[in-house]
């Protein structure tokens, strides 16, 4: 224990920015500061306060450590990337290990494999129910207490694992489990946003930049049910939840073109059916069916969803349809049918936005990398 603690007194305690050559623009959001996380176990997550200024976190560390047999334990500097101290082959440290770019193309080819790999789910992909998963994840920022978001990946627990608007997300998060124990180093919070980036671009959807930071946090950090939003409102609903988070009507819209991906269950939302007929790829399609298609109510026992007249076999929300019957909302589904690169684009920017609400990232928004696309 002792030559452990010695030799960890020796490491540096600086780390190296994440490299990447794209600069991305985006609306800047507030910071919030949270409690630092000093080190966490691939088992089990808590915060630590970080130490006073001038002190030395290296006892910490180094005690931490020799506990944990020198294993499993991950380090989070100021800049929130996590650091692992690596093993020789028998077993003794031999550095600290920083990710790098190509780290994290490394996970994102494992999700890309395994998308390809399991077929099972709906229509064939388990895309859709992952990008859904880093949605809901981050989709509980509230901008006017700091709290929710993608950072804390607070999901792993009941109750927020159990609200209504979460069913279904546990088989997206047992799909990521084994990508997790392949990969130790990686906070859930970022495994999960990381995956809703592949899933969009391995649906032939654009490239989102994205950064990693996000820590775990523990269950008491967990956000209150009603914060994501419910299909079967209206415009006013909508505005109010997306609002909360920080986001414009235009920006409402874009996000709604997720949509165009999956599929409702009626075992989970109570809704059925899918939105457009490639559930799959990532299109504008949801735009021009709402300005094309004649859509009428569904004559069924379930809640109240319409149905597109031409096939009988598409869906609408309730609040899919508020988005032609609201005059502002309409606007910009007429320019997104109408253009899939404008489409493209906005979506683009809004969800790198969603997925970094309320983080307390320490690297800069050019310090965003590209992960490439497999297919």
């Amino acid at each position: 224990m002792a030559s452990v603690a010695r030799s960890l007194t020796r490491l540096p305690v600086h780390t190296t920015p994440i490299s990447s050559s794209f600069r991305f623009c985006a609306s800047r959001h507030a910071r919030f500061a949270l409690p630092r996380q000093t080190f966490q176990s691939s088992s089990r997550r808590s915060y630590a306060s970080g130490p006073s200024r001038g002190s030395s976190s290296l006892p910490y560390i180094a005690v931490a450590v020799a506990l944990a047999g020198a294993s499993g334990y991950y380090l989070y500097q100021a800049n929130g990337s996590p650091r692992t101290l690596k093993e020789n082959s028998s077993g003794g440290t031999r550095g600290v290990f920083t990710p790098t770019h190509e780290d994290y193309q490394k996970v994102y080819n494992d999700i890309a494999a395994l998308l390809e790999e399991k077929d099972e789910y709906d229509d064939g992909s388990y895309g859709p129910v992952i990008l859904r998963l880093a949605w809901h994840c981050s989709g509980t920022y509230d901008k006017a207490t700091g709290t929710g978001g993608s950072n804390g990946a607070t999901m792993r627990f009941a109750p927020e694992g159990d609200h209504g608007a979460n069913a279904g997300l546990k088989a997206a998060r047992d799909f990521l489990e084994p990508v997790k124990q392949k990969f130790p180093w990686i906070s859930y919070s970022d495994l999960w946003t990381l995956a809703g980036v592949c899933a969009v671009q391995e649906m032939q959807g654009p490239q989102i930049p994205w950064r990693p930071g996000r820590a775990d946090r523990d269950v008491s950090m967990c956000t209150p049910d009603g914060r994501l939003p419910d299909g079967a409102k209206d415009q006013s609903h909508l505005r109010a939840i997306f609002g909360r988070m920080g986001f414009d009507d235009r920006e409402i819209v874009a996000l709604s073109g997720a949509h165009a991906l999956g599929r409702c269950h009626a075992d989970r939302s109570g809704f059925e059916g899918p939105w457009t007929f490639s559930p799959t790829v990532v299109t504008n399609d949801y735009f021009k069916l709402l300005m094309d298609e004649k859509w009428k109510f569904r004559q069924w026992d379930g809640p109240k969803q319409y149905q597109d007249a031409t096939s009988k076999s598409l869906m609408m929300l309730p609040t899919d349809m508020a988005l032609v019957k609201d005059k502002a909302f309409k606007k910009h589904v007429e320019r997104y049918a109408k253009d899939d690169q404008v489409f493209f684009s906005e979506f683009r920017d809004v969800l790198v936005k969603l997925f970094e609400l309320g983080v307390p990232f320490q690297s800069k928004e050019d310090e965003r990398m590209l992960l490439k696309p497999t297919t």
